[in-house]
């Protein structure tokens, strides 16, 4: 048949010219190559690294929280040795217990799950999926990075201050934030926090328009929208939301520093310290919630969609079946971009919220678990009857599906006003978030990772390892945050130093010890993953061209990541991406974008 023709030989060449000479070599030095790089591939991996550093650091900032919360009566004098300015007789101090919860949160929600899993995956797969050869302005493109690390220097040096780093939590609410004199941690340590910030949302702003402009502008020939794979759209979303949410934190953080430094009143109003009343009046901090959620919900979905856009090539790679309802799955994402801009207020029902107001935040809040629950759907549907192949990759994704649902069904509970004003500021939404956007983050990120190894490094990680990162992280991450639902329908509080002095909390300390035993194993687990990583980048398995079958184009590009992507000509699009498994009668199951149609195949061919 012509058609199975065409299919078996889809390892042909079909390009178009370029305008330039993608193969074009030049010399460069070390620090040309891998440090101020404009190569979208190497700022990619730049982030990688940087975000991975970030999140052993925020990780274990929470080993120490977690080990204080677990035997609060407890004295380690070996932790001391190494955290002399934390601890006191053996024992986590209380200021520097509020400044690692608040750097944690901080750490893992702006500088891991948004710059790096961004960072990392639009660099990487923008330009190599959509066959362009860099980014629309790689020398934008580098500043974002630049300024990304800087950022992290700030806030690095925040923690070696005398008076410790910012405590205030990682939404640093006035007037806690806003008087230094309130906590140590509300001194410098605070002033650096908003600096980094600063310096963080210009990073995100420069890669955001970066990625906007590569996606509308440099697309190969006969890459049409709709042929665009689900991470293209996802990351395409993402930045959207980033360019209009980031800068209200902008304003909300110049009008905290106003307040700070400068005597103003935006969020401050009738504050007493001491018996001593402070020259403040007509601010609200409620003003300062606004803004703050109004970048902190659309945050929510900064961190997911792109975890959700590569699941969705995952699954539909390795369960080698299209993936299911294309198009539904671009307007959920879609429907999900949208709604996430009005729906910010569920987070202040008890904020002194207009009932009336609230129950629209509620609908729309409740409104909003329809475009997820038809990606959801979607998964499942692809996964069904598929022929999956059980391998790292695919076994992060469903991991994340899982998540994803069990987490996001718990925030139906906290979206419904009534119900929130009894679980607000428990356990029970440390569980949800954490499972929902941390965790299931955390798996896309590592499903990603493990998907597209072999294209930034040209090799393979060790599966042996792999499987055993995946079993610790799976189960540790659900005996760490599934109890925590229990303690939260209990009224048990979060943020609190110890639960000693509270005879009907103190009764759950045994269950606090099993989550802290769960959280030191899964950090130690996550220490196994970045052993694996730096070993297989020198000493994996070779990989092959294209080692999972998959249709994208950045399987074509040579494997040992050419500037400029492809040696001569791009190559040219003539198919959707998830044509797997299109004709049962061949002896393949895929068929790469850039194969053309045959002569049979442009009588009925449509790509979803």
């Amino acid at each position: 048949m012509q058609t199975t023709t065409a299919i078996d030989t889809h390892t042909d060449e079909h390009v178009h010219h370029s305008g330039h000479d993608g193969g074009h070599h030049h010399t460069e030095t070390f620090i040309s190559k891998y440090i101020f790089s404009l190569d979208h591939k190497t700022i990619g991996k730049q982030f990688l690294f940087l975000g991975m550093f970030w999140a052993i650091i925020g990780g274990a900032m929470s080993v120490l929280f977690r080990v204080q919360l677990g035997w609060p009566d407890e004295t380690f004098p070996a932790l001391e040795r190494v955290f002399a300015a934390w601890f006191t007789d053996g024992k986590l101090n209380p200021e520097a217990y509020y400044s690692l919860v608040t750097m944690h949160g901080t750490i893992m929600v702006f500088f891991v799950l948004t710059a790096s899993l961004s960072g990392t995956f639009a660099n990487i797969l923008i330009p190599l999926q959509l066959g362009a050869r860099d980014m629309a302005s790689p020398l934008m493109n580098a500043l974002s990075f630049w300024l990304f690390f800087c950022a992290g220097v700030v806030m690095f040096a925040s923690l070696f201050l005398p008076t410790g780093a910012a405590s205030a939590g990682w939404t640093i609410y006035p007037p806690l934030s806003a008087l230094p004199q309130t906590s140590p941690g509300s001194g410098n340590g605070m002033t650096f926090w908003l600096i980094a910030m600063v310096l963080f949302v210009a990073s995100t702003l420069m890669g955001g328009l970066n990625y906007v402009s590569t996606v509308l502008n440099l697309r190969t020939k006969g890459m049409s929208l709709f042929r665009m794979p689900l991470t293209i759209w996802a990351l395409f979303f993402t930045a959207i939301i980033g360019i209009l949410s980031f800068p209200v934190l902008v304003s909300c953080v110049v009008l905290l520093i106003f307040d700070r430094g400068l005597g103003t009143s935006f969020y401050l109003s009738n504050i007493v310290i001491g018996g001593k009343a402070l020259p403040y009046a007509g601010g609200s901090p409620i003003l300062f919630q606004h803004l703050f959620w109004f970048l902190g919900h659309p945050e929510v979905y900064i961190v997911i969609l792109p975890a959700m856009g590569m699941v969705s090539e995952i699954l539909a790679v390795h369960s080698r079946k299209p993936i299911f309802g294309y198009k539904a799955m671009i307007f959920s994402i879609l429907g999900i971009t949208v709604l996430g801009f009005i729906v910010w207020a569920h987070h202040m029902f008890m904020a002194g919220l207009n009932p009336f107001v609230g129950s629209i935040f509620t609908l729309f809040t409740l409104l909003i678990a329809i475009p997820s629950a038809v990606k959801v759907f979607n998964w499942l549907a692809t996964l069904w009857r598929g022929n999956i192949r059980i391998n790292p990759p695919s076994m992060f994704a469903i991991g994340f599906v899982s998540m994803f649902i069990s987490g996001g069904l718990t925030g139906i509970w906290l979206g419904n006003s009534t119900i929130d004003i009894q679980l607000h500021d428990t356990y029970f939404v440390v569980a949800h978030f954490h499972i929902v956007m941390g965790i299931a983050a955390f798996f896309g990120m590592y499903a990603g990772i493990y998907h597209w190894f072999p294209r930034m490094f040209g090799r393979m990680m060790n599966e042996t390892m792999a499987y055993i990162h995946f079993a610790v992280t799976f189960v540790g991450a659900y005996l760490i945050f599934w109890p925590m639902h229990f303690l939260g329908l209990s009224g048990v509080p979060r943020r609190y130093y110890s639960f000693n002095e509270f005879a009907a909390f103190s009764k759950y300390a045994d269950l606090n010890k099993v989550i802290s035993a769960a959280a030191i194993v899964v950090f130690l687990g996550q220490l196994l993953f970045l052993v694996n990583f730096i070993w297989s980048i020198y000493r994996g398995r070779k990989s092959t061209q294209n080692p999972w079958q998959a249709n994208t184009l950045e399987w074509t590009s040579p494997i040992e990541g050419i500037h400029g992507n492809w040696e001569g000509d791009i190559p040219e699009v003539h198919r959707w991406a998830y044509d797997y498994s299109r004709y049962p009668e061949s002896d393949v199951d895929f068929i790469p974008q850039n194969v053309p149609l045959s002569e049979e195949e442009k009588k009925t061919y449509v790509d979803h």
